[in-house]
């Protein structure tokens, strides 16, 4: 049975070698924090895998809430990721109804369905997003319960985020994310979506799902000063990596049909070397 310690150095390898924008934001942490937070991208890594790999079904996924629940209940599962896992969850009291939602959000990508309504889009995103703001909130620390509402909010946006930046990639995968209901108020068809640039009717389309993501960062904001002291440096790198990621997207028009827009690796660790000194 692989330890705890074991546990915790193989969910930090998959932390350092696949979380693009998360693990710089956690280099801040102190050490007990930085790995609870390495093993929470584990676990949402793993589930991400399953639901995407080649011949993907539920009963994988289903599996992987059973074995989320033997361990949380005191029995032992194979994955090097669970003692390490179980230990964070235990330590920062993390409600297991967050890991059943993110379990539920990329389950739903197995029979993707186009979201009708703007309400459809944030569902989606509270299940992949905004329930990983209330995980990592919950490591980070608060007395007030008013954060919870903002992390939700600060999930929310760095998801739409991630929408706009991978328009282009995902309507070349034959999948779209925009709610039915918006594109037909902005006149968007499908083939706009393929074209090489933006149309003046997805533009507008663009810049509303854009001021909504906007609004959730400006709302979400003041939670960097009701975290706990010690994560204030690490959650403020992280909205500030998004935040400005989204507003790359938004200065170059929504260009997001020809160029996938992205921070590179040194304006990353700038944003964390002023977090240290903030």
């Amino acid at each position: 049975m692989i330890s705890v310690e074991a546990s915790y150095e193989y969910c930090v390898a998959v932390a350092k070698a696949r979380a693009k924008n998360f693990y710089y934001s956690f280099l801040v942490l102190p050490k007990r924090k930085r790995l609870a937070m390495c093993a929470v991208y584990a676990f949402m890594r793993e589930c991400d895998d399953l639901s995407d790999e080649a011949g993907a079904t539920r009963v994988a996924l289903d599996d992987w809430r059973d074995q989320l629940d033997r361990v949380l209940d005191g029995g032992e599962a194979e994955h090097s990721i669970w003692p390490a896992f179980r230990d964070t969850v235990e330590q920062f009291r993390i409600p297991r109804s967050y890991l059943y939602d993110m379990i539920e959000g990329v389950t739903s990508d197995l029979s993707f369905r186009q979201p009708q309504s703007f309400q459809d889009l944030y569902q989606y995103c509270y299940r992949v997003a905004g329930v990983v703001g209330l995980t990592i909130t919950h490591i980070f620390g608060f007395q007030n319960v008013r954060v919870l509402e903002m992390a939700e909010k600060c999930g929310i946006a760095f998801q739409l985020t991630n929408i706009l930046r991978d328009i282009g990639e995902d309507a070349g995968l034959g999948r779209s994310y925009l709610p039915v209901e918006l594109m037909r108020q902005y006149d968007v068809r499908e083939e706009d979506l393929k074209k090489g640039e933006v149309s003046p009717r997805l533009h507008a389309l663009l810049e509303d799902l854009g001021r909504r993501a906007r609004e959730y960062y400006q709302f979400s904001r003041p939670m960097i000063e009701m975290v706990d002291r010690d994560s204030r440096s690490s959650l403020w790198a992280l909205i500030e990596i998004y935040s400005r990621l989204y507003r790359r997207i938004e200065a170059s028009g929504f260009e997001v049909l020809r160029a996938r827009h992205r921070l590179p690796k040194w304006e990353k660790l700038s944003i964390v070397a002023m977090a240290v000194v903030k």
